[in-house]
């Protein structure tokens, strides 16, 4: 008899552990006229649309299956991007909890006449992985390599802390929820 015929037919098998860099991404996008407020500067909400693509695709690829925005947890914006410009949001994976990642992605825009590259936007979103029944499901669980992985865990976890922390005291105090 192998492992696999004393496993339960309803519980589904432990998911293999992966590293960030297996579903880490590179995206590009060059900003176009539409993608832009008259003064030329690109639109927060447009930066939001790609940060949100690049993790949705990082999370995706960590689980091998639907995943969906739960939070951003922050966003900053930190220069402003300009219509001709190309924008490269390059996104990894920080930290796994049971059903949910913590993915971390960097913009930086690059002006194409001159090659000046300048950081311009930083997030950190959390998605949930799903089932075919859009119920949360367990994802693979993040193999660490390396100080870098090891410190973007690490402050992932803080700010997962963090960030309950704040709902809970937004619950308790909050007694006219919308």
């Amino acid at each position: 008899m192998t492992d696999k015929d004393n496993s339960h037919p309803n519980q589904p098998e432990a998911p293999i552990g992966k590293t960030a860099e297996e579903s880490a991404v590179i995206m590009t996008h060059q900003v176009l006229p539409s993608d832009a407020n008259p003064a030329g500067n690109v639109h927060g909400g447009v930066i939001l649309k790609h940060i949100d693509t690049a993790a949705g695709v990082v999370a995706m690829r960590h689980v091998r299956g639907w995943a969906v925005t739960a939070s951003i947890d922050r966003m900053d914006f930190l220069k402003p991007v300009y219509v001709g410009e190309l924008v490269t949001l390059k996104a990894s994976l920080n930290m796994v909890g049971r059903t949910s990642m913590e993915v971390g992605v960097r913009v930086e825009a690059e002006n194409l006449l001159t090659g000046e590259v300048r950081h311009t936007n930083s997030a950190y979103l959390t998605f949930v992985a799903l089932d075919g029944l859009g119920q949360p499901r367990p994802a693979p669980p993040l193999i660490i390599q390396g100080e870098v992985a090891e410190r973007r865990n690490r402050q992932a976890l803080r700010r997962r802390e963090l960030r309950r922390q704040a709902i809970a005291e937004e619950r308790a105090g909050d007694t006219t929820r919308i």
